[in-house]
């Protein structure tokens, strides 16, 4: 996931961000590496998915207003992002289309233009549009923190993470009572979000009708959330998440409690009510409260070992993170193409395919971090210095 990243090394002072993300992102890739490959692996008393991402929203709650603030500069930020998300995007959105001949595009996926606009912003699952890449819904969801985050900077009420971790963690429940799924539906939300993300951040960018731009963003963001995305509950429980981060890095800064971390938690965890109903297995209580305590956990173990050395191969998989996240799923379905079914299949074989297709992940994952994200990034700084 795109969180800042933190390279210094294993003893750096934030190395243990590098560390959750490692493990946030292989929880990802064993998620869908184990249902084709080691089915009997599995685990399903937690879900190893949700767990992830929960640990990747933790910490992009915890350290994106925090780079916000340390800079202080929204252009600097927005130009940031785009190189940091869009280069390795777009790459993995071509090699999936380019190779469609192979592996077809998912159906959730229109065809048609409102799937070229939502992919532009971004914003996928809140505009009710599947992204070519199975792992790009998570994406929308921290474009959505982004734009609001921006909002309550430049309006200053960016202090006051505490009572939006409440109030959306709080909104998570009353949506998930009241909503079903998306209200509005049709291309034209997509259409319609774009047109609305471009002017928008133009004005931020530009810094002409900058307060009004980041206004107008923020107040669309939350109610794509609400009104068109796929999962209503679910996106208003992420933003409960990640401005619970953001409290934590208040309440570790001297400038706020934990009592709004506690209070979110408990409404998240009681989120899914109406949810269950839909059948998926993940949000029956046990599992869900487990994988939320489990993801708590992981960012609390590894909060407490901040400032001290960590594996090595934790941090690395920490800055390889949003490559390995965005291109494992393509990659293990053209790996599943070649290799046929193996869920019969002798564990040995089993095994030997799993470490096979994992090592695959891993090479071309750094090789898309060394490639095309590292570039991009020191590109993207170059631009944001100049004037």
């Amino acid at each position: 996931m795109p969180s800042e990243p933190t390279p210094e090394g294993a003893g750096s002072r934030l190395a243990w961000l590098d560390a959750l993300r490692g493990v946030g992102a292989m929880a990802v890739v064993a998620e869908h590496l184990l249902p084709w490959f080691l089915p009997s692996l599995r685990p399903y008393w937690f879900s190893l998915g949700v767990y992830g991402i929960m640990v990747f929203f933790l910490v992009s709650g915890y350290i994106i207003p925090a780079s916000l603030e340390r800079h202080g500069d929204v252009r600097k930020f927005w130009i940031g992002r785009a190189f940091r998300l869009y280069p390795l995007y777009l790459a993995v959105t071509v090699l999936v289309v380019g190779m469609a001949w192979w592996v077809p595009v998912r159906g959730e996926v229109p065809r048609d233009g409102s799937a070229v606009a939502a992919h532009a912003t971004m914003l996928l699952d809140v505009v009710g549009v599947g992204g070519v890449a199975d792992t790009m819904w998570t994406l929308s969801y921290e474009m959505v923190f982004y734009l609001l985050v921006t909002a309550l900077f430049v309006t200053r009420a960016h202090e006051r993470s505490g009572l939006l971790a409440v109030l959306f963690a709080g909104g998570s429940v009353a949506v998930g009572l009241a909503v079903a799924g998306a209200v509005l539906t049709g291309g034209w939300v997509a259409y319609a979000s774009a047109a609305a993300f471009a002017a928008g951040l133009g004005c931020v960018v530009s810094g002409r009708f900058r307060a009004a731009g980041a206004c107008a963003l923020g107040l669309m963001a939350v109610g794509l959330l609400v009104v068109s995305s796929r999962v209503p509950w679910m996106g208003v429980a992420v933003l409960g998440v990640m401005f619970a981060g953001t409290a934590i890095h208040r309440w570790e800064s001297g400038r706020g409690g934990l009592w709004p971390v506690a209070a979110s938690a408990a409404l998240i965890a009681i989120a899914p009510v109406q949810a269950i109903e839909s059948g998926w297995w993940w949000v029956a209580p046990d599992v869900w409260i487990t994988t939320l305590g489990l993801a708590a956990a992981t960012f609390a173990g590894a909060m407490a070992l901040r400032g001290r050395r960590l594996p090595r191969v934790l941090t690395w998989l920490g800055l390889i993170s949003y490559s390995l996240y965005l291109v494992h799923h393509p990659l293990l379905k053209f790996f599943y193409e070649v290799t046929g079914d193996l869920r019969r299949s002798p564990l040995a074989l089993q095994l030997a395919m799993s470490a096979a297709a994992l090592a695959v992940v891993l090479l071309v994952s750094a090789m898309a971090y060394r490639f095309v994200e590292r570039p991009m990034q020191e590109l993207g700084r170059h631009v944001a210095r100049a004037r």
